[in-house]
């Protein structure tokens, strides 16, 4: 007999054991089923637990069993197979932004989407500790609140800073707030930035999430876009160069035929390309023309070429050269 009314929770102790202890690898017996049942007060007899099975699969447990010397029975998938979990624990542990904190906080949320058994293969490929990690516990918080003022349409206000030497928050504007209208989030270079709309000079401006501090949705709703502004977060990334600003700019860059696949990897599948000899190809596109767009152009060498307009040709000598003469 249960003890204590227990057996109100056989069922659920029943798909506790399938969902922590089985896998395709690793099944359990009847036998097994109910001593662990007695673990948990509740006595029960073996035509109950085929009972319970049953109503697990009709449930929607895929509930399978095999036999050996005795049947043994085991959960034959999840909602998340252990392949798809891996990718999520990496996906974890290379994320920048997340803290060394949160992200071994969600690896033990994503292992307990399987077998213990399963649990400890992932286990065995965290490797966070040593990792380039973000500083700031609340970027996980951020996050959230500016999702939810993108989806009520609001405006969100926030302090900014940078970190000095010894790595203490120095707020910009003295810790003045700045005030934003929000319009998407964009991950980028390992880091998170959110992208508002400046409706005074009709563009857009971004801010790196980890940076921002006291974010607060405020009840204003978030300034319009002009009838003839169009925003594509995927283009303004590709224009921007790793999120730094620079000024708009359609560029005529040259490239050697052994960088396509580069290329593609900036500007995307759709970029045209125009031949130029049987060695070289082109492409024109609108960039953000900084420092950074200057050090992707560089890290090629003689293989890409700036080609138009002259003054960004002229602006990318002046950068190489204020580099030679630290040399």
């Amino acid at each position: 007999m249960a003890k204590n009314g227990s057996h109100k929770l056989k069922i659920l102790y029943l798909m506790k054991m399938f969902l922590e202890q089985t896998d395709e690898e690793h099944s359990i017996g009847i036998a097994d089923i109910i001593r662990e049942l007695e673990n948990y007060g509740i006595s029960a007899e073996r035509k109950s637990i085929y009972a319970d099975i049953d109503t697990l699969k009709v449930f929607g447990l895929d509930i399978s069993k095999k036999k050996s010397k005795s049947t043994e029975y085991y959960l034959a998938s999840r909602e998340f197979e252990l392949p798809e979990l891996k990718l999520l624990v990496d996906a974890v542990q290379c994320s920048k932004f997340v803290t060394h904190k949160k992200s071994n906080e969600l690896i033990k949320k994503i292992e307990s989407l399987t077998s213990k058994k399963q649990a400890m293969m992932l286990q065995r490929q965290v490797y966070v500790a040593n990792r380039a990690k973000s500083i700031n516990e609340n970027i996980y918080y951020n996050v959230d609140k500016l999702h939810q003022a993108i989806a009520e349409n609001r405006k969100v206000s926030f302090q900014y800073f940078d970190y000095n030497l010894d790595k203490e928050k120095v707020f910009r504007r003295d810790g003045e707030r700045y005030i934003i209208s929000p319009y998407s989030l964009s991950w980028d270079d390992e880091n998170y930035y959110v992208i508002a709309y400046y409706k005074k000079h009709d563009n857009f401006v971004h801010y790196r999430v980890d940076r921002m501090s006291s974010i607060e949705v405020l009840d204003e709703i978030r300034d319009p876009l002009n009838e003839e502004t169009i925003f594509n977060v995927a283009e303004y990334a590709k224009q921007t160069f790793n999120m730094f600003n620079g000024v708009d700019e359609v560029v005529w860059l040259e490239f050697d035929n052994d960088l396509v696949n580069q290329v593609l990897d900036r500007f995307g599948a759709d970029i045209s390309i125009q031949k130029e000899s049987e060695e070289t190809f082109s492409i024109r596109t609108r960039v953000k023309v900084s420092s950074t767009f200057f050090s992707w152009v560089a890290q090629y060498g003689k293989k890409a070429r700036i080609m138009q307009p002259e003054h960004v040709r002229d602006s990318f000598k002046d950068f190489l050269t204020e580099i030679l003469r630290q040399y």
